[in-house]
């Protein structure tokens, strides 16, 4: 408890401090997020192109949109532990300039075989470390009653895969292959300067002077960790896998365009990114378990009508619209708990852990979907399996996670 107190104490000190200082902060961490996930996510709209181009089969495409995903998910655990040590005005500058490096690589020599572009898309996982650099980092600026809603405009970030998807396949047609990682790489830079001139860690952040595998220990052994690791894997992972595996699907099973699934794909995600706002804003008033059963209940709902592959309009696109917007306000309802059950010094940690779980969520299923397809020439099974985990989180949300947030967490 006094842990939770002093989490409250720093932060409204913060927010006193800098007046309207926290949301200029909370802005530019956003965009920051965006622009890296934009980067993550440039090899997904390409999937198809590259399939014809390199002849791969439905299991190399998916490992192929895959690998930046599960690279960015497990290094979410070391760059959370290091923003607790050194902060987010570092460690966005650091992790926008790193990027750039797999993301010039692979628009201008690593395309060419499946073996560059799996070396590449490794290393452009680095992008997808930026969400555990700015859940710490605004978390510490904002009070425990504010948190949920600025957590999950941060969160609003993850619509920089959007950007790729509206994007990527029309500048390759118009300019060739290299223009948008070049253009993304221009735009990562320009993002670091800007972060570094602008961005400055929350006053009384509390830094943790423990060595980073000790801290990691920490992390690991409470119990929100895994609860919310668990949620997360599902609400974000189910984000992760529809937006890296949603134009394939489409184009498989409905039999659309490049171009037009990759447009319903972005749809797909500009719903998930605004109502992951709506979700942390709902976590403050209702709290996060509550808003946690509803988008499950309907993510099951959608994914079981999906299933029998009804007719894309008007049934196949409210079932995946309807789950965009669960998944969306399930993972801002996600770092609602985190931020408020997580002790002040251990956000960073604890959501590496989290956010790495959830990145982890989205490795699986693309991986899972091309097999199955693969082998039966049908989704169903894929999507049944789905309905399936989205139950079990919700019996564990029910069951486990409200109880424990009645039992441990701060009142007021």
């Amino acid at each position: 408890m006094s842990a939770m107190r002093q989490r409250r104490t720093g932060s409204d000190s913060a927010a006193a401090s800098g007046g309207g200082h926290p949301n200029v902060m909370l802005a530019v961490a956003t965009v920051g997020f965006a622009v890296n996930f934009w980067a993550w996510a440039l090899l997904s709209p390409l999937a198809v192109k590259f399939t014809a181009m390199l002849h791969l089969s439905s299991f190399q495409q998916a490992l192929l949109v895959a690998v930046p995903v599960v690279v960015g998910s497990v290094g979410r655990i070391p760059v959370g532990a290091l923003t607790d040590r050194f902060g987010g005005r570092v460690m966005f500058p650091l992790v926008s300039l790193a990027t750039i490096v797999p993301v010039l690589y692979l628009g201008l020599l690593g395309h060419d075989s499946l073996a560059a572009l799996l070396v590449g898309g490794f290393f452009l996982g680095i992008g997808g470390t930026s969400f555990a650099v700015g859940v710490p980092f605004v978390n510490a600026w904002f009070p425990p009653q504010r948190r949920g809603l600025a957590v999950g405009v941060f969160g609003a970030g993850m619509g920089g895969t959007a950007i790729s998807a509206l994007t990527t396949v029309k500048l390759v047609d118009a300019h060739g292959i290299a223009a948008p990682f070049v253009l993304t790489a221009i735009v990562l830079a320009m993002y670091a300067v800007l972060a570094w001139l602008v961005l400055r860690d929350a006053p009384n952040r509390p830094v943790p002077s423990a060595p980073l595998a000790a801290r990691l220990a920490t992390a690991l052994r409470l119990r929100i960790t895994w609860q919310a690791s668990a949620l997360y894997a599902v609400a974000f992972g189910g984000y992760v896998a529809f937006s890296v595996y949603l134009p394939s699907y489409l184009k498989t099973a409905y039999g659309l365009t490049q171009a037009d699934a990759a447009n319903r794909m972005a749809g797909f995600v500009l719903l998930a990114v605004l109502m992951r706002p709506v979700g942390g804003w709902l976590s403050d008033r209702l709290g996060p378990t509550r808003v946690l059963a509803a988008t499950l209940l309907v993510v099951i709902g959608g994914a079981l009508m999906q299933a029998f592959t009804p007719p894309l309009v008007p049934l196949g696109t409210i079932a995946l619209l309807a789950m965009a917007a669960a998944l969306g306000a399930g993972s801002g309802a996600t770092f609602a708990l985190v931020a408020l059950m997580a002790p002040a010094n251990q956000v960073g940690s604890v959501t590496g852990v989290v956010g790495a779980a959830g990145g982890l969520g989205g490795f699986v299923p693309p991986l899972v979907m091309g097999a199955i397809y693969g082998q039966f020439g049908d989704y169903a099974l894929g999507l049944i399996l789905l309905a399936v985990v989205a139950l079990a989180a919700l019996l564990l949300d029910i069951f486990s996670v409200a109880r424990t947030t009645r039992d441990e967490a701060p009142s007021g």
